[in-house]
């Protein structure tokens, strides 16, 4: 979800060119090749988003390098970057809820096991945060010095 949203904003504000977005996992690779869940493909098209393109991934070695920003959508999927990432891209590395000014929590929440209402908390979520990461992208890619 956060790819779409982010890639449809970036769109509607003229960025999306300038760009490049992506999403991948950092738990194994047993969802490979696998569509978004039904639930979010069909709750987000409610809002206008596609995510019908998206297919799961893991992360790569090459993301590191590749990537402005690498962010997760919670601390153990942080924890899980920090512990693959070479240590000059360290500064990369960011949770995605960082970038929702008054979330007022810091992790995206799981909806798998959820119903309906779960994806559109993250959704939600999603949206807010993107709008702040556009905000930064804006400002200037993060540094090292930073």
């Amino acid at each position: 979800m956060a790819e779409a949203v982010t890639r449809a904003m970036a769109q509607r504000e003229g960025l999306a060119t300038m760009l490049e977005l992506d999403s991948a996992g950092t738990h194994g690779h047993y969802h490979a090749g696998e569509a978004p869940d039904a639930r979010a493909r069909r709750i987000a098209a409610t809002r206008g988003y596609d995510l019908s393109r998206l297919r799961a991934r893991s992360v790569v070695a090459a993301d590191f390098e590749r990537f402005d920003r690498i962010l997760a959508m919670d601390e153990e999927n942080l924890s899980g970057l920090q512990r693959i990432c070479p240590e000059a891209s360290r500064f990369k590395l960011g949770l995605f809820l960082d970038y929702a000014d008054g979330a007022g929590i810091a992790e995206v929440p799981d909806p798998y096991y959820g119903a309906d209402a779960g994806f559109e908390r993250v959704l939600d979520l999603c949206e807010q945060a993107a709008e702040g990461l556009l905000a930064a992208y804006r400002r200037g890619p993060p540094s090292a010095s930073a």
